[in-house]
């Protein structure tokens, strides 16, 4: 179910990986009014997600980590050892310490809980402010 649209040449693109919905709109919307992020695609699945990195190569990727299939922290190993350019940002409802022990090497750049995310964090994490996950 991918979807995707062209982003300006100076703005940081943006792959939204999420199994629902409403949060994957919520988080366009989040990127839409930052200023220097443009949403480049998204996708509902982590097997869809491997397919929308080859084919848009995203700056960075908000990534779910429960979805069926391909769960996100899998979804990210791959995609941090075929493109370690890109950054990840892993988006859940855990605690930072009930995270599952492979997220926190599987390369993501960092974890936010989803109801944390907004502009500053987005901004944040792209300028590698926010906490890392090792």
């Amino acid at each position: 179910m991918g979807r995707w649209r062209a982003v300006a040449d100076d703005a940081v693109s943006v792959l939204v990986v999420d199994d629902q919905p409403p949060f994957r709109m919520a988080a366009k919307s989040v990127v839409r009014v930052t200023p220097g992020f443009d949403v480049v695609g998204e996708a509902e699945t982590g097997e869809d997600a491997l397919l929308q990195v080859e084919a848009l190569h995203p700056d960075l990727i908000l990534m779910d980590i429960n979805m069926p299939g391909i769960n996100g922290i899998e979804t990210t190993r791959r995609i941090c050892e075929a493109h370690p350019e890109i950054k990840v940002l892993l988006l859940s409802t855990y605690v930072a310490d009930d995270l599952p022990a492979d997220a926190r090497t599987c390369g993501a750049a960092a974890y936010v809980n989803k109801e944390e995310f907004g502009p500053q964090v987005l901004k944040d994490v792209w300028a590698g402010r926010a906490a890392t996950l090792s």
